[in-house]
């Protein structure tokens, strides 16, 4: 696609999230929030999908990870320890034209100089470091003592409990502690809808090993990383691996690979898996003075764990699953004549709604009613919708623009109208193809379920 025909596509995406309720500007009534936004109904059910199976995957299928849940207030000392509270920053430049705050690390030159590429001009301030994080203040006095932060990352209440869920847990090297929660960071510019956002949710995995165990770890956590997106049903033509170059890791990492996704606007990171060795534990042992090594029952060995850090964002993979989703093609309407279909191809396990329930016509009880049953059978084992407004046609288009990969249509067929051989027997209708095929009512659990997973 061309640069115009991309922002097009955008644009297109972003006007069905507001319309279908995926995503909403944060306090839009009031002129909105920048670079804050809030899920609708269909964007929280496929946010939760998302997580759900991270969990699933990432947890609850191994015996070598555990959760935890830490709080979004941090301490000042956790984050002095880790570097954030001194090197946390973004350089800053302000235009004197327009008035514009940027990043001047992202500025294009042209001509040799430096250009805002809001107006073009190059009349910019002076870079100068701008500390991403939000303060806040505990307590009712207003003192430094009082300080503390919204966290700009997950890790470090990971890093920071690393002993006492060492503790109670039991876990042999190599392991994991998995958190999935809220972070914050003051961007200068947040863009490209919900991509760079100040408030945004994190997938992320410590995964503690031995020294020597820790390239292989690295290796083996980006092939599984990659499979997860896989599964989720993202395009592996659209996933790409960058070797992060020694000189833009960060100092402590020994190999950092970042995945990307080729997005309408242009190819960015998903989720980068890194290799942090030590460091993180060894900061927090010198500043608090606590112990956060490992003592090895075999070997009678005592040190510092290195760990291996496989981190993703949710809002991102959220913005990836909706791009890679979003589909046009031609699909005739009630009357045979060929028009636009907007159809978002999400993978089944992922869409928001997984069934929706048509009575083919409203003012049939007897459809009704038997409507009414099917949703209430299926309902205890997934996420349906009923709908009996309009004609059927316009139903089916109605759940192919949010991606519900299954429709069951009771008709008079289902009454045994037309024969007691079809009797409690619906059409069952896929997404994708546009198939239908009789389905006897009894079977749609389980024949769903095994569709779904």
């Amino acid at each position: 696609m061309t640069g115009k025909e991309n922002a097009q596509r955008m644009e297109k995406i972003v006007s069905l999230c507001k319309r279908r309720g995926f995503i909403f500007q944060s306090g839009e009534i009031y002129g909105g929030l920048n670079g804050v936004w809030d899920y609708g109904p269909l964007g929280t059910e496929l946010k939760n999908n998302l997580k759900q199976y991270w969990w699933q995957v990432m947890v609850r299928e191994r015996d070598d990870v555990v959760g935890l849940d830490g709080a979004i207030l941090t301490h000042p000392a956790v984050l002095k320890a880790s570097g954030h509270v001194d090197t946390f920053t973004d350089p800053m430049v302000d235009c004197r034209n327009c008035k514009a705050r940027l990043r001047a690390d992202q500025l294009a030159e042209k001509n040799g100089a430096k250009q805002c590429p809001n107006c073009g001009g190059k009349d910019l301030t002076e870079a100068r470091p701008f500390n991403l994080m939000f303060q806040t203040q505990m307590g009712a006095s207003a003192d430094p003592a009082s300080i503390a932060y919204l966290r700009p990352e997950t890790a470090q209440s990971i890093f920071v409990q690393f002993k006492n869920v060492l503790d109670v847990s039991r876990k042999k090297l190599p392991f994991g502690i998995a958190q999935i929660g809220k972070a914050f960071r003051n961007e200068i510019n947040p863009r490209n809808f919900t991509f760079r956002s100040r408030e945004f949710e994190q997938m992320e995995l410590e995964y503690f090993c031995r020294p020597e165990q820790g390239m292989d770890l690295l290796a083996y956590w980006l092939k599984e990383r990659i499979r997860f997106y896989e599964e989720i049903g993202i395009s592996r033509k659209r996933l790409h691996i960058l070797d992060v170059p020694e000189k833009e890791r960060a100092f402590y990492s020994k190999g950092t690979f970042d995945i990307e996704y080729e997005f309408p606007f242009g190819r960015h990171e998903l989720e980068g898996v890194a290799y942090r060795t030590d460091y993180d534990l060894q900061q927090h042992i010198k500043a608090s003075g606590k112990p956060l090594d490992y003592f090895d029952e075999e070997t009678k060995e005592r040190f510092v764990p290195h760990v291996v850090e496989p981190s993703a964002g949710v809002d991102r993979t959220v913005l990836a699953l909706i791009c890679d989703a979003y589909d046009e093609d031609s699909a005739p309407d009630e009357k045979g004549k060929m028009e636009t279909r907007i159809v978002m191809r999400f993978h089944p396990r992922m869409a928001p709604i997984k069934c929706a329930i048509f009575p083919l016509l409203r003012n049939k009880e007897a459809l009704v009613a038997k409507a009414r049953e099917v949703q209430a059978l299926l309902q205890q084992h997934m996420n349906v919708f009923y709908d009996e407004g309009g004609a059927i046609g316009r139903r089916y288009r109605r759940q192919d623009e949010i991606g519900t990969p299954f429709g069951v249509t009771i008709d008079f067929e289902t009454l045994g109208e037309k024969g007691e051989e079809l009797r409690d027997t619906v059409t069952l209708r896929d997404r994708d193809s546009m198939k239908q095929e009789r389905v006897a009512i009894k079977d749609l659990p389980q024949l769903l379920s095994s569709k779904i997973r």
